[in-house]
């Protein structure tokens, strides 16, 4: 990762509710157009607002990770809250290669190896020939070893089963992020207090 640029930002909409996350690049980007702005995570004025002109004011006193250029440094935001976004946080996760990963722990649901995201393919456990779908609940995670074993015969009739039952999981700020040690303790109060609905994982 690249950072601070690329640290990941929790991002709230304008009643104050996790929709998503961004980069520390984009989070500065809207700061700078006036379309969001920064939510103070420690001190005495704690989940008070900054603009752009005050968070630069409030950042020469903060330590932490820092965006330099050639006039000024930043401090990287954690949370941002965007001005007009009132949409409620979705509750699906989007159908990606990578987040079926994620969800399975990049292991492979065959051999129950954990390998690099290099070595792992997808697997249609109904082949697609046999009328199986491309979606959550027919599509796990397994090594090139194992996806090469299985082809596109049926799980009974290659012997083999996914160690898990393939599911669709339900969205939160940080899917993706938790599994990597990526989120910040910042975020705590906005995912657990008050959302615990809308944000609890399957």
């Amino acid at each position: 990762m690249n950072a601070p640029l690329e640290m990941p930002v929790l991002v709230l909409n304008r009643f104050w509710q996790p929709v998503h996350t961004c980069s520390a690049r984009r989070a500065v980007h809207l700061l700078c157009l006036g379309h969001a702005q920064v939510v103070q995570v420690e001190g005495e004025q704690k989940f008070s607002t900054h603009d752009l002109v005050s968070w630069i004011g409030y950042s020469r006193g903060m330590g932490g990770e820092m965006i330099h250029s050639v006039r000024l440094a930043i401090g990287v935001p954690k949370i941002i809250v965007l001005a007009i976004y009132d949409r409620l946080p979705r509750l699906e996760v989007k159908f990606t290669r990578r987040n079926v990963f994620l969800r399975d722990k990049f292991t492979c649901q065959y051999c129950e190896k954990v390998l690099p995201e290099l070595k792992l393919n997808l697997d249609h456990v109904i082949p697609r020939d046999k009328g199986g779908k491309t979606t959550w609940e027919n599509i796990v995670t397994s090594c090139v070893k194992c996806n090469t074993r299985k082809s596109n015969k049926l799980p009974q009739e290659a012997n083999m089963y996914p160690a898990a039952k393939p599911y669709a999981p339900r969205w939160r700020p940080l899917y993706g992020l938790q599994e990597n040690g990526l989120g910040d303790e910042s975020w705590d109060h906005f995912l657990h207090h008050g959302n615990k609905d809308a944000l609890k994982s399957a």
